[in-house]
């Protein structure tokens, strides 16, 4: 007997691309468990799918940097932080931070099919009884609008946000005055396709080349070096409300009018915002 969920939970995560570099990523998870039926007539409780399935993910690959650590120009060392991320191909980082916040596999580059496989030999390390073979997909959201790639950290998350290098794949939405405007929805989603939002009050170095930053929250201390072309800085913590409203403001001083954003924090989550422009 095979029991199935589809879209049980997303994962939201960033990961090393050898041709993108670093990319946001949310991803629909969907489950099949095999195994028999016990004498209650089912194989799992629906209700106990998700938690369970949830917490595997949480305590795994979510809100992490997936590194593969075979891929050209990756190095993975210890530091006083815990490990030390750097890349030299297509674009150097370096990211410092405790060992939770990073998923490193021995593979030349991640792949939704791969990553899928891997969770599933994961959960497979301990089976809810009477199942005897796990398999987990994942696969982006279909978008037909614009939408754009993000990494951030928030030092102030109580939870796992905290962590520096972990980002998002979402929806963005633009009217102006009170009209839908794809053409500049995708043209802001084209500005920021695969970018690094960071908090400007956490800002420890610039120059023409690099910007740098670092925090210490509650999971331990975090750094992060990047190239000055792929960091777009805010002038607050960079929350989906702040993104949003950030976003709002920037738009309506480009183009003028009333302008209204909704952004999205990875699948069907986000914040809205309105700005007036000249």
């Amino acid at each position: 007997m095979t029991l199935f969920v589809n879209s049980l939970s997303a994962l939201d995560a960033s990961y090393w691309c050898a041709e993108r570099g670093l990319v946001g990523a949310s991803w629909h998870v969907d489950l099949e468990l095999d195994g028999e039926l016990g004498e209650d007539g089912m194989l799992f409780d629906f209700g106990e799918v998700k938690p369970w399935v949830k917490h595997q993910i949480d305590d795994g690959p979510d809100h992490t940097l997936i590194v593969p650590t075979k891929a050209a120009g990756v190095s993975v060392a210890e530091c006083p932080e815990g490990l030390c991320v750097r890349t030299t191909f297509p674009w150097p980082l370096e990211v410092r931070a405790p060992r939770q916040a990073f998923t490193l596999l021995p593979w030349q580059s991640i792949t939704l099919e791969r990553l899928g496989n891997w969770l599933s030999e994961q959960l497979m390390k301990r089976p809810p009884i009477r199942v005897s073979n796990i398999r987990l997909r994942l696969a982006d959201e279909s978008i037909e609008g614009a939408s754009y790639t993000y990494t951030h950290g928030l030092k102030r998350h109580v939870g796992n946000c905290q962590r520096i290098a972990h980002g998002h794949r979402s929806r963005l939405y633009v009217w102006r005055n009170g009209q839908l405007d794809e053409a500049i929805a995708q043209q802001w989603a084209g500005r920021l396709a695969d970018i690094y939002l960071a908090d400007k009050a956490d800002q420890i170095g610039a120059d023409d080349d690099y910007q740098r930053f670092a925090y210490e929250s509650a999971q331990g201390r975090f750094r992060i070096k990047l190239p000055s072309e792929r960091v777009a800085i805010l002038p607050y913590a960079t929350t989906v409300e702040h993104i949003a409203d950030w976003l709002a403001k920037e738009i309506a001083l480009a183009h003028g009018g009333r302008i209204r954003v909704q952004a999205f924090e990875g699948i069907n989550k986000g914040a809205i915002a309105e700005a007036y422009g000249m």
